[in-house]
């Protein structure tokens, strides 16, 4: 380790194994450190079943983890992460041949919650005429809004149908098309995957794009917009870790990082025990520099282990379900 490197990279979640993946490639000399002895971070698959209990501080063997079956066949995701099909991410990954590394498995349908029960979200025009979300001449008019999404191209005023999407927002695209509030509620948390209601007051050409990239990424593989790692959302930052080793990347598993060293104000490298490595760049996840960032939010998450399929979800083996945050009376919509 007592070496000096182009750039020192701090945890190995999605971003900073794609961060140290990219440097590589780029021909930069990367040391990438985690203080976990998996990979991940806080975006890792965690397996066997053991081993996410004791994550959340229970003792395994006080516990009867044998009612969940056989224990290495859970992998249970700590943070996960849908990637639509045609996407940005799913676009790099084959750019830079990650994807050698990684199967992929198709989510077989995404669900909306609505006065109680729970829905599929028409995702396209023949959908849309069968939904049970809408009534009959609501289904048309959803249609003729999902065929002007498609057929929009922001370089080409034609096909804007006289909605400027810099100056219209989003609730008056909603009026444009004639749209009731329930339509626009599942819009724009189930196809634009907005977390709340502001989007409503900004200019639509935000709205337009996202519900476009649901469309595209729904056209690209056949049942859902999205993609799923077939072993987990850990299987990502371990691609782009093989990436980086692949172009001479070092990597070093549950390693201390006690001190990030910084002279006349400027970081010239990371301390472990009494080994230093220097370096003119280090990049990290916030918790390797808690005295050095502001806490602007919270996410609550929540894992569930269920012995029984969803309602109206039992012919999907795999699903995305998401509760508005209207249906709930909370501020932010809910996905799981």
């Amino acid at each position: 380790m007592d070496e000096e490197y182009d750039a020192i990279v701090l945890g190995t979640g999605l971003k900073e194994c794609i961060l140290s993946g990219m440097l590589s490639v780029s021909g930069k000399k990367v040391l990438h450190i985690d203080t976990n002895k998996y990979y991940g971070g806080e975006s890792a698959s965690i397996t066997p079943l053991e081993d996410l209990f004791t994550k959340f501080g229970f003792d395994p063997s006080s516990t009867s983890i044998e009612e969940y079956g056989r224990s290495r066949d859970w992998n249970v995701d700590l943070i996960p992460k849908f990637l639509m099909a045609n996407g940005s991410l799913v676009k790099l990954l084959i750019h830079t041949g990650v994807t050698r590394y990684l199967e992929f498995k198709s989510c077989e349908g995404s669900y909306v919650y609505k006065g109680g029960k729970i829905f599929k979200v028409p995702a396209d025009e023949k959908e849309a005429l069968s939904s049970s979300l809408m009534g009959m001449f609501e289904k048309r008019r959803f249609r003729s809004f999902l065929l002007f999404v498609q057929d929009f191209n922001k370089e080409d005023p034609k096909t804007w149908k006289e909605i400027d999407p810099k100056t219209t927002n989003g609730s008056q695209l909603y009026e444009k098309f004639g749209l009731d509030r329930d339509t626009a509620d599942f819009t724009g948390h189930a196809l634009a995957l907005y977390r709340n209601d502001e989007y409503l007051q900004e200019p639509c050409l935000d709205l337009i794009n996202r519900v476009k990239l649901y469309s595209e990424s729904l056209a690209r593989y056949g049942k859902s917009p999205y993609l799923y790692p077939l072993y987990g959302l850990g299987e990502l930052p371990q691609g782009f870790a093989r990436l980086s080793a692949i172009y001479g990347g070092t990597y070093m598993l549950d390693k201390a990082v006690d001190e990030i060293i910084v002279e006349n104000g400027k970081v010239v490298g990371v301390r472990s025990g009494s080994e230093t490595a220097r370096c003119k760049q280090v990049y990290c996840d916030p918790s390797y520099v808690g005295d050095r960032v502001r806490k602007v939010g919270q996410v609550i998450r929540c894992i569930c282990l269920l012995n029984h399929p969803i309602p109206n979800t039992k012919d999907a083996l795999s699903c995305q379900i998401i509760i508005p945050q209207k249906q709930v009376a909370r501020k932010y919509g809910i996905m799981g």
